[in-house]
């Protein structure tokens, strides 16, 4: 990247060679992922990001954006974490485990 700043929306580390992703999640309080594509949107209580293994949802209660690094595809998110769920496009409409089962 040639040093621009983030602009809300737009495309991070795209140009990063490495696939790697990892989530790492400390006491429920502090959230550190990798191998963020582009966070798509974002408030106190959810946000959606563009990983390089496919879209992630962070829910919880007054999260914010700690740190933001936009040429490695680094984010840590603080607040209260409820759940991390993968969003796979390609998996809608499958039912998945018992709920998927039981609420078709």
């Amino acid at each position: 990247m040639d040093g621009s700043t983030y602009e809300f929306g737009t495309p991070m580390g795209r140009e990063r060679k490495n696939n790697d992703h990892d989530v790492t999640l400390r006491g429920r309080k502090q959230l550190d992922i990798t191998g963020v594509k582009q966070v798509d949107s974002f408030d106190s209580e959810e946000f959606l990001l563009e990983t390089v293994q496919g879209y992630l949802s962070v829910r919880g209660e007054n999260l914010y954006m700690k740190n933001l690094n936009v040429e490695q595809g680094n984010v840590s998110i603080e607040g209260k974490i409820h759940d991390l769920i993968y969003v796979d496009q390609n998996q809608q409409g499958k039912s998945k485990g018992l709920f998927g089962k039981l609420f078709k």
